[in-house]
């Protein structure tokens, strides 16, 4: 079964108890995690119970499918339903979740399966989506104003109230991952100690360092033609399993706010006081940095960067077109792809449709995550007298 977004919540909240399977997936593993503990504890309450829960990871299931049947029949010595998670299911798990389905041996156990971004082809999804004793549920990067909600509501469980910018700075520096966006209430929460009230200025001193900037990074390198450290950190983020989305979520709203900076400067503003002007307001740390780009992107550019932003093929399916027209390494392929016709490129590719790009991109870009490094590293190239090495 398929579950509508607005149900979504309810099912989480109090699930329906002739359901013996739930299925999560998505690009958002934090959000994937967060909902599988919060569903699991409406079974038991202490998801390291010993006797209560069992977790197996995906291939484990693959390798010996009878062992799924066994564990969600099995009784619980202490008394009470069981839980089974499965971590890191994928499509060679439908085999044994074929069977389990079908059969109905007796057993109130649930289990709850934690998977990837299944695409609509997925033979598990499928699978999930169609069967009647199972539940299928996508779990989608948020936006600012829905985590801005799931966020007041973790610090209301604390005690605590957030201003609407600091609630609003939150949002949008935490946007991508669930489970990152709670650890860091959590940790804001201890730094509260005795106060209930979260100002921007408390936000700012305890998030601003960690999270919101290390998802920044590879945009304010961007922005600034740091190649560098734009390959260095995109591929950190991957490498944490980052999804290429909230990332260029992120290049988007950080141009957009460059944008509205860009245009009060043109109306006669100083850059400095149309950094200032802006709300939520930057961090301190950041004010230099976004003043120096202000100058350096006058607002025609940074409208050809948005535009850049929002082209090109699905990230889904940029892989499969990146190999052709990707530079080789080395700077004398980076110059090559800024001086090249778009025409001259491969047909369909995402240096062809984003004319001009900048793009130095390694084998594990180009296999991977092509889509996300071709659009935020071309930006540079909107500002044509630069050169990365200035």
């Amino acid at each position: 079964m398929k579950l509508q977004a607005r149900a979504i919540d309810g099912f989480l909240r109090s699930p329906d108890p002739k359901i013996r399977a739930v299925l999560l997936y998505g690009p958002d593993t934090g959000l994937v995690r967060d909902r599988a503990m919060g569903l699991g504890r409406t079974v038991v309450t202490d998801l390291s119970d010993p006797f209560r829960v069992t977790e197996m990871l995906g291939r484990a299931v693959a390798d010996d499918p009878a062992r799924l049947a066994d564990e969600a029949a099995a009784l619980s010595f202490t008394g009470g339903r069981r839980l089974i998670r499965v971590r890191e299911a994928e499509d060679n798990v439908t085999t044994a979740f074929t069977a389990f389905l079908a059969d109905r041996t007796p057993g109130d156990s649930l289990v709850i399966v934690e998977a990837g971004d299944l695409g609509n082809r997925s033979k598990l999804r499928t699978l999930f989506e169609g069967a009647d004793g199972a539940v299928a549920i996508p779990c989608y990067v948020e936006e600012e104003a829905a985590l801005g909600r799931v966020i007041a509501d973790i610090l209301h469980g604390h005690g605590l109230t957030a201003d609407p910018d600091a609630l609003t700075f939150l949002a949008g520096n935490l946007v991508g991952d669930r489970m990152v966006a709670r650890g860091e209430m959590e940790k804001l929460a201890l730094y509260m100690g005795t106060e209930t009230r979260v100002r921007l200025e408390d936000a700012q001193a305890c998030v601003g360092d960690s999270a919101a900037l290390s998802l920044d990074e590879p945009i304010w390198a961007a922005a600034e033609g740091d190649f560098a450290t734009l390959d260095r950190s995109l591929a950190r983020l991957f490498a944490e399993g980052m999804s290429p989305v909230p990332i260029l979520r992120a290049a988007q709203r950080h141009f957009q706010r460059l944008q509205m900076v860009a245009g009060q400067v043109a109306a006669g503003k100083s850059a400095d006081a149309a950094v200032e002007a802006l709300r939520p307001p930057v961090f301190f740390k950041m004010k230099p940095r976004l003043t120096g780009q202000a100058r350096r992107w006058p607002a025609p550019l940074v409208r050809q960067a948005l535009e850049r932003l929002g082209s090109g093929p699905p990230l889904a399916g940029a892989a499969g077109a990146a190999g052709a027209g990707t530079a080789g390494r080395g700077r004398g392929g980076l110059q090559a792809h800024q001086h090249a016709r778009p025409d001259a490129l491969r047909p369909g590719s995402l240096p062809a449709r984003l004319a001009g790009a900048a793009l130095t991109v390694s084998p594990y870009f180009a296999a991977r995550n092509c889509g996300t490094r071709s659009r935020i590293s071309s930006l540079w190239s909107c500002l044509p007298s630069a050169r990365p090495d200035e």
